[in-house]
């Protein structure tokens, strides 16, 4: 982007909503109408493929598919294939944190109602359903017939919940467009062993003979963890990929791109070298680092599709080898505000940021900035305030304000960081297996007095 913009960091499962998670229907209009109001011009979230293992939407169970849970009610009785008595739900759901269970006790039925209405009413014989099909023809049949096979129910059927989602997104992303609203998306370098790539293609993945994984992904002891972190998925298996000249990749990108305005590559260490763990090992602390063919993989998507609206996410075990590789391809870095006070002179500190980078105080990884001031030790603390000077704002706004000051072209906040929320709001704890992806905002914390707040912050900082 060559405009400077801020904007907010906010999974479409966090969204307000009557029906247990997060949708495409009005509390995703509700935010995208309070980011106008606020300033922001650009809303980043989680990847929106179908949940995995865990309810995580970076262990996907396709790469390419959408969440049909993503799928408003609300939008399916406008287009006539649902009654409006349908909306109907428990309070409960409407309330609280993201409840997948509960969410998908509720939907599904009525998603397998709306399929027959919109059987009946012949939806599959017109145009923009048959445009549909043919332009996601090489994933969706792949798709269907995997979840198909998962549930016992029809390819007619998740083809139908596929074209839903769809078509709702292209609406919600026509109406952001329309108000100067970017949507930046997230491509987890890896796909869940359960999935339909690695069911449909196996050939693109290390398997044995019987489907096992040869190895296993994750990140050596770090921060967030001592004993590492042991992703689970299967690693790729690159000599195919060459040999096809990375189209699974070129197809992936393009529908990623497809739907959003720029794109977050997760892990894009991954692209240098990826960390190898043994498949029966019960941790990530005995693993072992080896090449990948980067810079063929993003020569070819970018011979295919142009310039890369990628952005990089350079973070964890980074060399200069990672760097060269994101700067070779112009792709912008992040910076993590956090990340800035726990020694001197860190990269992190916002006036060393590039112009050609993305800040954020911290992402969906890193716990709120009230909880992360509560464990700051008392050095990084004297270091933040000796920033920060005699600003007696709380350290939540003062992090917004640094991250808004900062020369990056882009900067993100979690949705929790802008409004000030409690650490009981953190959305992951890397590492932990339970308990993480189900914060949801209330429509009430979007107040117009956090909105005016926040725009005022973005105005004196150029990004209005």
């Amino acid at each position: 982007m060559r405009t400077r913009r801020s904007g907010i960091l906010l999974h479409l499962s966090s969204v307000p909503g009557p029906h247990g998670i997060g949708d495409l229907g009005s509390g995703a209009e509700r935010v995208l109408d309070w980011l106008v109001k606020s300033g922001q011009r650009a809303w980043q979230m989680l990847p929106v493929n179908p949940i995995g293992p865990g309810n995580s939407p970076y262990s996907s169970l396709s790469a390419f598919a959408g969440e049909p849970l993503f799928v408003s009610l609300e939008g399916l009785v406008r287009d006539g294939w649902l009654p409006r008595a349908a909306l109907r739900a428990p309070t409960r759901l409407g309330r609280g944190s993201t409840d997948y269970e509960a969410a998908r006790a509720f939907k599904w039925p009525r998603f397998l109602a709306a399929y027959i209405g919109f059987a009946e009413d012949r939806g599959d014989r017109t145009a923009e359903y048959r445009a549909f099909v043919r332009r996601n023809a090489a994933w969706l049949d792949d798709w269907c017939a995997f979840a198909a096979e998962r549930d016992g129910g029809l390819r007619g059927f998740h083809a139908f919940l596929q074209f839903a989602f769809d078509r709702q997104w292209r609406a919600f992303r026509a109406r952001a467009l329309d108000q100067d609203v970017r949507l930046i998306g997230d491509v987890p370098i890896f796909v869940g062993l359960d999935s339909a790539d690695v069911r449909m293609h196996p050939e693109l993945f290390r398997l044995r003979k019987n489907g096992s994984p040869e190895v296993v992904t994750g990140v050596p002891p770090d921060d967030f963890s001592k004993t590492g972190q042991r992703w689970g998925q299967p690693h790729y298996r690159w000599s195919e990929h060459e040999r096809t000249k990375f189209a699974w990749w070129v197809a992936r990108f393009r529908r990623a791109i497809d739907l959003f305005d720029l794109v977050r590559i997760d892990h894009f260490i991954g692209f240098h070298n990826a960390y190898e763990v043994r498949s029966g090992a019960r941790d990530a602390r005995h693993g072992v680092w080896r090449p990948t063919p980067g810079t063929s993989l993003l020569t070819a998507i970018e011979q295919a599709l142009g310039d890369l609206p990628l952005i990089a996410e350079d973070l964890g075990q980074v060399t200069s080898e990672v760097h060269a590789l994101r700067d070779r391809f112009r792709l912008p870095g992040m910076r993590i505000l956090q990340y800035a006070f726990y020694r001197e002179s860190s990269r992190d500190l916002p006036c060393l940021h590039p112009r050609h980078s993305v800040t954020y105080p911290g992402t969906h990884d890193n716990d709120v900035s009230t909880g992360w001031w509560k464990l700051l030790p008392a050095d990084a603390k004297s270091r933040f305030r000796r920033t920060v000077g005699s600003s007696r704002d709380p350290v939540w706004l003062s992090m917004l304000r640094l991250a808004q000051q900062s020369p990056a072209m882009l900067v993100f906040a979690q949705l929790q960081d802008a409004l000030g929320l409690p650490p009981s709001t953190r959305m992951n704890r890397p590492g932990t297996s339970s308990g993480n992806w189900t914060w949801r905002a209330e429509a009430a914390m979007l107040t117009n007095s956090a909105a005016r707040r926040l725009r005022e912050l973005s105005v004196a900082a150029a990004r209005v």
